[in-house]
């Protein structure tokens, strides 16, 4: 499986990006999709995910915020991203995965990542 993730770019805080992350290679509908993020100096942090369900998680910080969302018909899931703030300037990972010994909050649950997409957010 290959995920290629894009949408990232440089905002001003209260602006909006939508990353999208396409992928190839297997049956998208078997995972579950979650996003990452790693700002400069900081571990990789859950952002959102969306299960085979279509069940949604997010962390705190951005519920109301951000919306996670999958099309399993074109392989493709998106994180739109709404009143974004300087703190969540990070690169963004999109994952593909379902160990599910693992919550679907960590990054052990997913077996296929993404390269990654800048969002940078400036005051």
């Amino acid at each position: 499986v290959q995920l290629q993730a894009s949408g990232g770019g440089l905002v001003q805080a209260g602006d909006s990006l939508r990353l999208s992350c396409v992928a190839s290679g297997h049956t998208f509908s078997s995972y579950s999709i979650g996003w990452f993020r790693q700002a400069p100096g900081k571990e990789r942090e859950f952002v959102a995910a969306i299960s085979r369900s279509y069940m949604t998680y997010y962390t705190d910080s951005v519920k109301g915020r951000l919306t996670i969302s999958r099309d399993d018909a074109r392989n493709t899931a998106s994180l739109q991203m709404n009143g974004l703030k300087p703190e969540d300037t990070a690169v963004y990972y999109c994952a593909l995965g379902d160990r599910a010994h693992y919550g679907i909050n960590t990054p052990r649950r997913y077996e296929y990542w993404g390269q990654g997409t800048q969002v940078t957010v400036s005051s």
